[in-house]
């Protein structure tokens, strides 16, 4: 479990076919945590299980599946592209953030950022997701835990308002219009309705 409160951003170092996967190879010498083989770290909203001893150089390896490759953004990462990192939960872990599984639901496009103002990013979600999304509720994007600042459920889209420390310590501050992002919905919305949907008949 991650509470999705970024610790650190990493840099695609290479990316590697192996067999039956493919090897992330992520540069996090900048991070302070130092995760030992088999501990499951959040990258971009992914969990992932680091593959091996941490380098002595701070980087971090990674086999991800096809079907990961597939169902979020780590399918099109190349060498230079930043990523966030965040370390699991322990039980002394303040919750700051939400909770986060790192099971990315899907992967949504940027529609729109305006910094006028205020920084808010539209996104679109999908019907598929959207009916998770709770006005003023949580949401996990490229791992970072966000408050829902607007959501048209009919349109399929929902804003996020940015914050400078997340503009400055996340990749968030990078995206654009025709960005791809993971996202996560929130956990207890996504069981409320299926709950109901199950049993409410």
């Amino acid at each position: 479990m991650f509470t999705g409160l970024v610790q650190a951003m990493g840099t695609v170092q290479r990316v590697v076919p192996v067999q039956g996967a493919t090897r992330l190879r992520i540069d996090a010498s900048a991070w302070e945590h130092r995760p030992e083989a088999g501990e499951s770290i959040c990258v971009n909203g992914c969990c992932l299980t680091l593959a091996e001893p941490l380098q002595s150089d701070g980087v971090l390896s990674f086999d991800v599946v096809p079907q990961t490759l597939r169902q979020t953004t780590l399918g099109s990462l190349g060498v230079g592209d930043r990523v966030n990192l965040e370390a699991c939960c322990t039980p002394n872990t303040l919750l700051g953030g939400h909770i986060v599984q790192g099971h990315v639901d899907g992967v949504g496009q940027v529609l729109e950022v305006r910094t006028e103002g205020e920084h808010r990013v539209r996104i679109e979600a999908g019907r598929e997701l959207i009916e998770y999304a709770t006005p003023r509720g949580s949401v996990c994007v490229d791992g970072v835990s966000l408050t829902l600042a607007g959501v048209d459920p009919r349109a399929g889209w929902f804003e996020v308002a940015l914050i400078p420390t997340t503009l400055r310590e996340t990749t968030l501050g990078m995206l654009q219009a025709g960005s791809r992002v993971n996202l996560e919905m929130d956990i207890l919305a996504k069981t409320l309705i299926h709950w109901a949907r199950t049993w409410q008949r």
